[in-house]
């Protein structure tokens, strides 16, 4: 696996990135539905479902909402598409953007488009949180690692090839009651509970668990936790850092892994397969404005408008400038005398030219003059004979 960055743009920390797969029937009926659901309930603002004429097979819908008190806008654009071969459900790519940094307390674009909690319940809209890359994986819940090694680690290595999300692995120390089964990630700020997979290795499984993380260049503690590098690997990261030595799962507040997650978060993180282009589809496509907002955009239309034909009025003018002093230079020349002594003697040796060569050959032409019909008669003419 690569650890490189280089080849990657940074994703603005502006930008929440997430993606999914809904198993369900009506992926764009259970998106409408609760879309609708928060504009009735005052969490969203608008939200629109633009029209993509180059791919039918394609659905997008915008939404916009205020955070901290309404003094932050974000816009977010979730993405369905087709899966070939698949009998239902649809993979769907989600990028929010903010008018500043963002802010894992606030929450999570996710739900704006997806039901969360009581909400989801009938109809398979709970089934929108598969990891399109690893079958059988969710977020949002716990994920037992495989019993068998082999499956084990090609689950963590396909998992930590999504940079989409941040994975987690934890180690059980002993075997949890009910209260300790309950998923870490609920535990995690807002912003970040619908972006982390949480792997769980039972007791018995510390030696496979880390043998399957050795490729992966990281280890988890025995009862602790460890996130694995994405690929690739945001700069600046060092596996050690995010390593947590103690997990209790007793129901108590996770509070060293939750700053070992919130830290992974911040940092610069390379943009995964898709983000850039999903990320250029939300600013350049982006349909639903408020007034001030179209208001805006067309003045800096008409600025750029207003700036290309300054452009081209300058390139006219010097265009005509040059053109002009270069009829001057041409009118001077004409009327200067080319003084005779200055050209060059033709020189007698050198060779004629084809037309001065033509010109000679008809010169040395002569054409006989025409006879006189009367004194020289033509042989056979009888009238040209004597008396005899």
């Amino acid at each position: 696996m690569s650890n490189s960055a280089a080849d990657r743009a940074v994703l603005p920390q502006t930008v929440w990135p997430a993606r999914g797969r809904h198993t369900g029937p009506d992926s764009e009926e259970v998106i409408r539905r609760i879309l609708r659901r928060r504009k009735e309930t005052g969490a969203l603002d608008d939200f629109v479902e633009p029209a993509v004429p180059e791919d039918p097979a394609r659905r997008v819908f915008e939404a916009r909402w205020r955070v901290d008190d309404g003094a932050v806008t974000v816009r977010a654009r979730l993405t369905l598409v087709s899966q070939e071969g698949r009998q239902a459900g649809r993979e769907w790519q989600l990028i929010a953007e903010a008018d500043r940094p963002w802010d894992d307390a606030w929450p999570s674009p996710a739900t704006m488009f997806w039901p969360d909690g009581d909400e989801a319940g009938d109809g398979g809209e709970a089934a929108w949180d598969y990891l399109p890359a690893v079958a059988g994986v969710r977020l949002r819940t716990v994920n037992p690692l495989p019993s068998d090694d082999k499956e084990m680690r090609r689950v963590l290595r396909d998992a930590a090839k999504d940079a989409w999300c941040v994975n987690l692995v934890v180690h059980e120390a002993m075997t949890p009651d009910a209260l300790g089964r309950r998923p870490l990630v609920r535990r995690l700020p807002p912003g970040l509970a619908h972006r982390v997979v949480e792997h769980r290795a039972s007791p018995q499984q510390f030696r496979a668990v880390n043998w399957a993380l050795r490729d992966l260049g990281v280890e988890v503690p025995r009862g602790g936790a460890v996130l694995l590098p994405p690929d690739p690997a945001p700069a600046g990261y060092a596996a050690a850092e995010y390593a947590v030595r103690s997990v209790f799962l007793d129901g108590s507040e996770p509070t060293e892994l939750i700053a070992a997650v919130s830290r992974f978060g911040a940092l610069p993180r390379p943009a995964p397969e898709g983000a850039e282009e999903a990320l250029a589809d939300l600013r350049d496509n982006w349909t639903l404005m408020t007034l001030e907002e179209e208001l805006a955009r067309e003045r800096k239309l008409v600025a750029q408008y207003s700036e290309a034909l300054e452009a081209m009025t300058r390139s006219r003018d010097l265009y005509r400038e040059s053109a002009e002093r270069a009829h001057e230079a041409l009118a001077a020349l004409r009327d200067t005398p080319a003084p005779l002594a200055a050209l060059p003697p033709a020189s007698s040796a050198e060779p004629a030219s084809p037309l001065q060569q033509l010109t000679r050959a008809f010169k040395g032409l002569r054409v006989p003059k025409a006879r006189n019909e009367t004194s020289a008669p033509m042989p056979g003419d009888e009238t040209g004979k004597t008396d005899q």
